[in-house]
């Protein structure tokens, strides 16, 4: 007896490719902020290390938000491989940058994967697409204001900057 499929997928072939490379890219994400929270966690930045968790989490959370949607719309999701991440970092300015560079990363792709369901006329994922445009403008602000504290307090102990960076 054959396996009956779930249902027809609805969503276009090449959107839901470029879905799984976001699905990727997520994944990815999450790995680099858990390397950057044990960086800060070894030097003692508390604050800086439960940003970093908090961050690995939400984009583990995008990532499996993204997984669902291309299941439950007739796609097929795939499990990511996650390749080699830094461990390693100059500072924790040169982690918040690296942090930003990511996240730049990440829009260009949702907007890349937002255009191209627009263009074929995937609807349905242009509109669960809205919602990480809105997210992914909200994490670069938070990492340029991040970066912005760092400049102006450069001449104060490193602990004293922790102390200020959101956990929230």
């Amino acid at each position: 007896m054959e396996t009956a499929i779930r249902r027809d997928m609805i969503l276009d072939v090449e959107v839901v490719d470029l879905l799984n490379h976001q699905i990727m890219m997520e994944q990815y994400a999450s790995s680099k902020y858990l390397a950057m929270a044990s960086w800060c966690d070894q030097r003692e930045l508390r604050n800086s290390a439960t940003y970093f968790y908090k961050q690995a989490e939400e984009e583990r959370a995008h990532m499996m938000k993204i997984f669902k949607f291309v299941n439950d719309n007739g796609g097929s999701a795939i499990s990511p491989t996650v390749t080699e991440v830094a461990h390693e970092f100059e500072s924790l300015r040169a982690i918040f940058e690296a942090s930003l560079d990511a996240e730049i990363e990440v829009t260009k792709s949702i907007h890349n994967v937002f255009k191209t369901a627009r263009k074929v006329g995937d609807f349905t994922s242009e509109i669960f697409l809205q919602w990480f445009v809105t997210e992914q403008a909200e994490e670069e602000e938070k990492v340029r204001d991040i970066l912005d504290l760092i400049d102006l307090m450069e001449d104060m102990p490193l602990k004293m900057i922790d102390e200020r960076i959101p956990t929230e």
